[in-house]
C-alpha cells in the first residue's frame, strides 16, 4: 500500500511538472499569437523578431513538456497506467517569415502558431484530467 502511494506522489509530481511547461508554452504562443496578428496587418522587421524570439520561446516549452511528458508517462506505467501523451514541436517557417515576408508566410506562420497552441491546449486538458483522476486515487 506504501508502494502504491509513493507512485502515485511521483506521478502526480511528474504531471504537475508537464503541465506546468505546458502552461508556460499556452503563454508563448498566446503571445506569438498576438504579435502574429499584428504581422498579418502590417508590422515589420521588429515585430518578426519579437514574434520569433515568441515562438522560440515556446519551442523551448514544448521541449520541456516532451521531456516532462514522457517521465509522467513512465510513473503512470508504474502504476499500471498506460496513456498516450505526445505534443510535436515542429518548425514555424522561420526563414520564409523573414525573408519571403509578406502576406501569405505571415499567415502560414500564424497557421502553425494556432495549430502548436491546439496540440498544447489538448495535452494540458490531458494531463489535468490524468491528474485529477490520480489525485482521487490517494
Amino acid at each position: 500500500m506504501k508502494n502504491d502511494e509513493k507512485e502515485i506522489r511521483e506521478a502526480i509530481t511528474a504531471g504537475e511538472m508537464a503541465l506546468s511547461s505546458l502552461y508556460e508554452a499556452q503563454e508563448q504562443l498566446r503571445s506569438a499569437r498576438g504579435w502574429g496578428m499584428v504581422d498579418l496587418f502590417g508590422g515589420g522587421f521588429l515585430t518578426d523578431l519579437i514574434k520569433h524570439s515568441k515562438i522560440d520561446s515556446a519551442s523551448r516549452c514544448m521541449e520541456d513538456a516532451k521531456y516532462y511528458l514522457n517521465a509522467f508517462q513512465k510513473e503512470l506505467r508504474d502504476i499500471d497506467l498506460s496513456v498516450d501523451l505526445r505534443i510535436e514541436v515542429g518548425g514555424f517557417l522561420c526563414f520564409a517569415d523573414f525573408f519571403l515576408d509578406g502576406p501569405v508566410a505571415d499567415y502560414l506562420v500564424q497557421s502553425k502558431i494556432v495549430s502548436a497552441r491546439e496540440q498544447v491546449e489538448e495535452a494540458a486538458d490531458r494531463v489535468e484530467n490524468i491528474l485529477a483522476s490520480l489525485k482521487n486515487l490517494r
